[in-house]
């Protein structure tokens, strides 16, 4: 068997392949499980035990020389193939690369982040899961508030004795930024909210908000209502009417929420805007002085404004959309109507 295999890796370092046929017989010839290496195999295991370590050198020799013989002759023929295939034009125009669009949600975030920092305002980012204290307890919820009961709340399930939860609303970020900084203070806070509410044209468990906040020596009432009728006018145009209407939340006194003509029908009526003509747009207010006592800042020398709105209600509004579910459901039709590239 000694002399077989010499002569067999003679033959097998002899042996020229030019075509991937050539390639695939000699794979069934000396590779393949009913091949001449598998036999020699077969009648290697009946060599005594002396023969055994001389001869099964050679055979492993063998086999790692007809692999490496087969797999060259492949890289071969992928490079002949490859060769013959390179008939590119380079010469030629290229084929226009058609863009993708941003998200509508991201269009109108963008908007109204740059309608603000025009005037001062800085931007603001928290955590999506909170604590309770920086979602509830410091914006004046005390545990048994009824007002609780207003935000539906994902809570998440932990260990420790404290209260975790998805925030309800942006405001916890500016807990944080007056936790950490001194007045003057004028930021938003845009970001991804959740509340356990039923999904409709209408409502998400999930959506989007930005609010902001002003803490300063004097700020008054008519401060705020002046910041929001600039941007509604920067947002909607200066035809759009506006109206306040006496409000209640727990983290601002006096509170009220805001209306707008709904654009969808023009103010004549429509199911966006209850058949009123009016839309609600953001809630707002003078920050309550137990909130500033709450995170460090005299309320006896500081007052503050803040006012919170839906990012998905501001844009159905702005392109005229009648279901908010639209916005999560990723269909090309809709979104690829929005056309400011990324």
């Amino acid at each position: 068997m000694e002399s077989k295999v010499k002569e067999l890796t003679e033959e097998v370092g002899g042996v020229s392949i030019a075509t991937p046929d050539e390639a695939e017989q000699f794979r069934l010839k000396y590779l393949s499980k009913k091949g001449i290496l598998a036999g020699l195999f077969d009648e290697f295991k009946t060599l005594a035990p002396e023969q055994r370590k001389v001869v099964g050198k050679q055979l492993n020799e063998l086999k790692q020389l007809a692999e490496q013989k087969f797999e060259q002759s492949k890289e071969l023929s992928t490079n002949n193939s490859s060769a013959k295939k390179e008939t590119i034009d380079l010469s030629l125009p290229s084929e226009p690369v058609e863009l993708g669009s941003r998200h509508p949600i991201s269009l109108v975030r963008a908007s109204i982040v740059d309608i603000f920092t025009k005037i001062g305002f800085t931007v603001s980012e928290g955590p999506e899961i909170e604590d309770d204290w920086h979602n509830f307890g410091a914006l004046n919820f005390p545990e048994d508030h009824p007002a609780r009961d207003m935000q539906d709340t994902f809570f998440v399930e932990s260990d420790s004795d404290e209260k975790w939860l998805l925030r309800t609303h942006t405001s916890s970020v500016q807990v944080r930024v007056m936790k950490n900084q001194k007045p003057p203070i004028r930021t938003i806070s845009p970001g991804r909210v959740y509340r356990n509410e039923t999904i409709s044209a209408r409502a998400h468990c999930q959506f989007h908000q930005v609010e902001g906040l002003y803490v300063d020596e004097g700020v008054s009432f008519a401060d705020l209502k002046q910041t929001l009728y600039y941007f509604v006018h920067e947002m909607f145009g200066q035809d759009i009417k506006i109206r306040f209407r006496p409000s209640f939340f727990p983290f601002t006194e006096p509170s009220a929420e805001m209306d707008i003509t709904c654009i969808i029908c023009g103010g004549k009526g429509c199911p966006v805007c209850k058949q009123s003509g009016w839309v609600e747009i953001l809630g707002c207010g003078m920050v309550h002085p137990k909130v500033l006592e709450n995170c460090g800042i005299d309320s006896n020398k500081y007052t503050g404004y803040a006012f919170g709105m839906g990012i998905e209600r501001i844009t159905m509004l702005r392109y005229q959309i009648k279901d908010l579910r639209l916005f999560f459901e990723n269909d090309m039709r809709f979104l690829s109507q929005f056309k400011s590239v990324i």
